[in-house]
């Protein structure tokens, strides 16, 4: 029987067992193939909402810690689980196995499904997060807008209990979306949105991309052929500080 591929999946907020439970809710066991396990991990400090440039600093900072020694811990893969990327050039510097962020898989998947993509999210505090990526990526030109339905999110708790409320906003934001700025594929601004994803998506005329979902099961593809990142894109460190940060751990 072949090795199980452990994949570790950095929650960037830190929360209790029944938080990252939720979270990890996004990947339902008929979605992982099989031979692979996904190992949801919670930082152990830092951001609360990820709803400033104080908190996107917080958030790359603490996914690096916790995602830089996974590679000696034994897992064959990093998955972050925030659209924000965070840490995801600075661990591809620092690891060879591949590290996957569900912006830029949801983002890729979108233009390949599409012309223009929006992305809809909780609340515009969530906007510098994703123009700090597309302007990475360069991406901006395939961007039909950003929406949000201007609702304070829960990152523990996500959509439970709220879903008539929350959903009726969200479509509704995405048919304005689509009639009103082009767009032809809508992206779920944020992996704590996977609830609504299935409603979406047989409501709207257009694809909806589930973010977590895209990103994993594009962390497999590269496993299962053996690809990972180049190294001459994100080349290791002359001087490492892993000792350092381990010990800058609360």
């Amino acid at each position: 029987m072949s090795e199980t591929r452990r994949i570790k999946v950095i929650v960037p907020i830190p929360m209790d067992a029944t938080g990252v439970a939720a979270r990890a809710a996004q990947l339902p066991a008929h979605l992982v193939s099989p031979g692979y396990a996904p190992e949801f991990v919670a930082v152990p400090w830092g951001a609360a909402l990820g709803d400033s440039y104080h908190d996107m600093l917080l958030m790359d900072w603490t996914v690096f810690q916790a995602g830089i020694d996974a590679e000696r811990e034994g897992y064959s893969g990093v998955l972050i689980d925030t659209v924000s990327d965070s840490g995801l050039r600075a661990l591809r510097s620092a690891l060879s196995i591949p590290v996957v962020g569900p912006g830029e898989a949801a983002f890729a998947t979108a233009m390949m499904l599409g012309k223009r993509f929006t992305i809809l999210t909780m609340w515009p505090q969530w906007f510098p997060l994703y123009e700090k990526t597309l302007t990475e990526y360069g991406w901006w030109d395939r961007v039909a807008s950003l929406r949000s339905i201007d609702t304070r999110p829960d990152v523990t708790e996500l959509l439970a209990g709220k879903e008539e409320v929350i959903f009726a906003k969200l479509k509704a934001e995405a048919e304005a979306a689509i009639a009103e700025d082009g767009a032809d594929v809508i992206v779920l601004g944020s992996t704590t949105m996977h609830q609504s994803a299935a409603y979406l998506a047989a409501e709207l005329p257009v694809p909806v991309i589930n973010p977590g979902q895209v990103a994993w099961k594009h962390l497999e593809l590269l496993l299962s052929l053996g690809l990972s990142h180049s190294k001459r894109a994100f080349p290791a460190p002359e001087v490492e500080r892993r000792e350092q940060i381990r010990r800058a751990l609360p």
